[in-house]
């Protein structure tokens, strides 16, 4: 095992598949220099028939991706921000998403859409948007969100290697947290949830940059003798429904925490899932932690307002639990 990062996991997994496969290639915005330290040592090693930056027209950059692929290539679009990848939206949705169906399966897409999303940095409204569940409702891309270094790794390495467009988005606030990363090869399959934590007293599903202080809080109940499941879907499409409905049965009670905006958001699909596949098992109703439906802010003190904290998270752990809030 090595201790990592998760920007320096994401550089292996690309070092490793450009050296399994000459035919993965990355470009996007400031590749070459490696912006954010995730492409860091590709250019000087693979040049730029492998590496390339791209001028700042994400429509144009999404859509390359389309043509490549196409042609043969395993493409990784670096998009730097998930907002970015608004602009591209087009390529995205009508034909990445569509174009493997349109074809009668003619032609593989081969596509890693690459980008961070969500708040923690003071980055503004333009560059913090937990993007994923306007992905996740296109019904033809596959939707990723690591939560530690190691996971980012394999899931990176298994999206690479995927015949089918995929959304990868780390979250901007959490690149900079070590792990234990395997010094071997492995590969972390799409569509198959982690559990984390095993417990009795409640399920609790976080996504992306939600399972670090999710796991704090369970590690603080347990000397209350609170013992709570901590599931990381890690895919959101496909999604590992049969891992959150058996753990829910087990509990009884479902937390879900999501740095999305409530509305529409992975929480409120995951609920309303849980709500018509085991209701019966349901002792309480499943409580979803979210950010409010506003833009996020620049100012730190009010991003740290809208951000889903430990706070909020416990008291609702304890809502579910029908346990008073320690005041």
């Amino acid at each position: 095992m090595t201790r990592m990062r998760m920007i320096q996991a994401i550089n292996a997994a690309l070092h490793e598949e450009m050296a399994r496969d000459s035919s993965v290639i990355v470009y996007g915005e400031d590749v070459e220099i490696s912006l954010f330290g995730d492409t860091k040592g590709l250019f000087e090693k693979y040049g730029r028939s492998r590496i390339r930056d791209t001028p700042i027209s994400e429509n144009v950059m999404s859509g390359m991706a389309v043509g490549a692929a196409a042609a043969g290539m395993r493409v990784v679009c670096h998009m730097m921000y998930a907002n970015f990848m608004f602009t591209g939206f087009d390529s995205i949705a009508n034909q990445a998403a569509k174009l493997r169906y349109m074809t009668g399966g003619q032609i593989k897409l081969p596509i890693v859409y690459l980008g961070t999303y969500g708040g923690g940095r003071s980055a503004a409204a333009q560059h913090s948007d937990a993007a994923h569940p306007i992905f996740m409702n296109l019904g033809g891309v596959k939707v990723v969100l690591p939560a530690s270094p190691r996971a980012a790794k394999g899931l990176l390495k298994a999206a690479i290697r995927d015949d089918n467009p995929v959304i990868f988005l780390h979250a901007a606030g959490r690149g900079g947290e070590l792990g234990e990363v395997p010094d071997e090869d492995y590969v972390t399959p799409l569509g198959r949830a982690a559990t984390l934590r095993s417990g009795e007293a409640a399920t609790v599903v976080a996504i992306g940059s939600m399972v670090h202080p999710t796991l704090r809080v369970a590690d603080a109940l347990a000397k209350e003798s609170i013992d709570l499941e901590v599931i990381d879907p890690q895919c959101l499409v496909p999604l590992d429904i049969e891992s959150i409905l058996n753990s829910v049965r087990k509990t009884g009670r479902l937390v879900v925490v999501d740095e999305a905006r409530n509305l529409c958001s992975a929480a409120s699909h995951l609920s309303a899932v849980v709500a018509e596949q085991a209701f019966e098992a349901l002792r309480h109703p499943v409580i979803r932690v979210t950010a409010p439906d506003v833009c996020m802010p620049y100012a730190p003190v009010l991003e740290r307002e809208i951000f889903p904290s430990s706070k909020r998270i416990e008291e609702a752990i304890r809502q579910v639990l029908c346990m008073a809030v320690p005041v």
